[in-house]
């Protein structure tokens, strides 16, 4: 028996000397264990303003196709601002993921005690995504003033409370040693909503990665152009991993290439899975079981 394969148990033995007798490589048990793994992630998605119904999709099948990544999507079909997503109804809603990814639009369920069960699993480790008007949710009391962080601000890693008109917006990587941004290149969106920084910067906790300038016209013709920070990454209650970016109003935004490959890898870092074995396509988009059940 050659010395290479003494060592194996006897299983691995004839299973090697069978891939040898057909003139291929044995398998990698590594790499098998590897390639079963996708990222386990939860999308909370649904309120107001948003084509949510349709993003859902968009979304996870355009990650899926970058980042070894499958979903079950806890989708809230209500359009009020003021309902909570049934999947945070239960205290260990995020039980079994990866990574949750915040895609809803909440700004009214504002109920503290309510708010802090949504943060748990996030206090407890639970990486997060936060998208577009998932950054404008949750709005305790504060959320308007320049002082103290609200709690889902300290989530997000940044103070938003309003944005401009649609317009396209001229996004500029700032950081292009993160590997979030790695191999991504400037880009100029369509119409889209540029949410304003409202302290002038962000958290201490976070550190941005792009910026996004918008001109605008005032109500004389007078033009401006605002300049805000729209993708970052937070690190929350000094160990849970966040990226968030406040773009993605359109569904032709969400759909855009540049976009997907931005949320793909920003979501990838937040699991700690932004590496090659995890940058290829999922083998399904959609995890089995309900959604919510981390199942």
């Amino acid at each position: 028996m050659p010395r290479c394969l003494s060592r194996l148990r006897p299983a691995a033995v004839l299973a090697a000397l069978a891939a040898a007798a057909a003139g291929v490589a044995p398998p990698d048990p590594a790499r098998a264990a590897d390639e079963a793994a996708p990222v386990r992630a939860l999308l909370v998605t649904g309120g107001g303003y948003h084509d949510y119904a349709n993003q859902k999709d968009i979304l996870t099948k355009g990650v899926s196709a970058r980042a070894n990544v499958q979903w079950s999507i806890a989708y809230d079909p209500d359009t009020e601002c003021r309902h909570l997503n049934p999947v945070y109804e239960k205290t260990d809603w995020a039980k079994g993921f990866d990574v949750v990814v915040h895609d809803e639009c909440s700004a009214d369920v504002n109920d503290p005690a309510v708010v802090d069960r949504i943060l748990q699993p996030h206090r407890d480790g639970v990486p997060g995504v936060v998208l577009h008007c998932g950054i404008h949710s949750y709005r305790t009391e504060g959320w308007n003033a320049k002082k103290k962080p609200t709690p889902w601000f300290e989530f997000t890693g940044l103070a938003s409370t309003g944005h401009g008109p649609q317009a396209p917006i001229a996004v500029t990587y700032t950081d292009p040693a993160s590997p979030v941004t790695k191999g991504l290149e400037d880009w100029r969106t369509i119409n889209e909503e540029l949410y304003n920084n409202s302290t002038g910067k962000l958290l201490d906790t976070a550190r941005p990665l792009a910026r996004g300038k918008q001109v605008v016209k005032g109500k004389g013709g007078q033009e401006r152009t605002d300049d805000y920070v729209v993708a970052w990454t937070n690190e929350y209650g000094g160990k849970t991993r966040v990226f968030a970016t406040t773009l993605g109003h359109n569904n032709k935004t969400v759909a855009d290439a540049r976009y997907l490959d931005l949320v793909a890898r920003g979501l990838l870092w937040a699991a700690g899975k932004l590496d090659d074995a995890h940058l290829k396509p999922a083998k399904q988009v959609l995890l089995d079981g309900p959604a919510g059940s981390g199942k």
